[in-house]
């Protein structure tokens, strides 16, 4: 993401006014805004240029939105997901936790809300070569080291053993930084929520287990027996570097 161009946002809802008002409204403010009535354009849009983060609508006729997030994250990882739902369809909320959204915000929402949750998802999706090039290398102390894995919390990367970049969401590299700058210390879902979740997850308990099985999923040698995120019963995870010298 080129912090020198506008933002690109590609919204994705089958209600025309809502598209119109959101391309109104976030034009406005700076935002390059296109617009996609349902998944089938949304792919056709995104095959031409894509965007830096998209605001799809969960509920659309024939493809809908969570299918849509699924593809997006598998094709395009680096694009941030703000996912609209309605209050009452929480199991869809969490299955999009599952696919990798990056945030959610039920409908009806305040349009100043919402471009704040897509300027904060913007923000911790700057990618690396973001920087300048005459940037120095970071500090030491800002790569943690766990597992087979690395975390880098000046570039936002997470490698693996061989240097490889692993793909991960920014909502996955906040909890996982989180973690890492609190080592070997217990942190209940509370301190976890507070800390390093936007406004309005406080209701979805079971979106940190859920960030915490696709991290796993990424960093343990064997996520079933988790040696750098483990549980503590009763209390929350406790996190477990790699010892110094290693």
């Amino acid at each position: 993401m080129n912090q020198a161009a506008p933002l690109r946002v590609l919204v994705v809802d089958d209600e025309s006014e809502l598209r119109s008002l959101l391309a109104e409204y976030f034009g406005r403010h700076g935002l390059d805004v296109r617009q996609a009535a349902d998944a089938a354009q949304a792919r056709s849009l995104i095959e031409t240029t894509v965007p830096d983060l998209a605001v799809l609508d969960v509920n659309m006729p024939g493809e809908n939105g969570l299918s849509l997030a699924r593809w997006l994250r598998s094709t395009h990882p680096r694009v941030g997901i703000v996912m609209l739902t309605t209050v009452s369809e929480s199991i869809d909320r969490v299955v999009g936790l599952e696919l990798g959204a990056d945030d959610y915000i039920p409908k009806p929402f305040e349009l100043r809300e919402l471009l704040a949750r897509v300027r904060a998802v913007a923000r911790r999706l700057q990618p690396a070569d973001s920087a300048p090039a005459n940037a120095t290398a970071p500090a030491p102390s800002q790569r943690v080291r766990f597992g087979a894995c690395s975390l880098d919390l000046e570039t936002r990367q997470l490698l693996g053993a061989d240097g490889a970049e692993i793909d991960i969401t920014a909502a996955e590299f906040d909890l996982l930084a989180l973690f890492a700058r609190h080592p070997n210390r217990p942190l209940n879902r509370d301190q976890i929520m507070e800390q390093a979740h936007n406004r309005g997850w406080e209701v979805f308990d079971r979106s940190i287990d859920l960030r915490v099985m696709r991290l796993r999923r990424k960093i343990e040698r064997n996520p079933d027996r988790p040696e750098v995120i483990k549980t503590v019963r009763n209390v929350g995870y406790v996190f477990v570097p790699a010892p110094e010298g290693m």
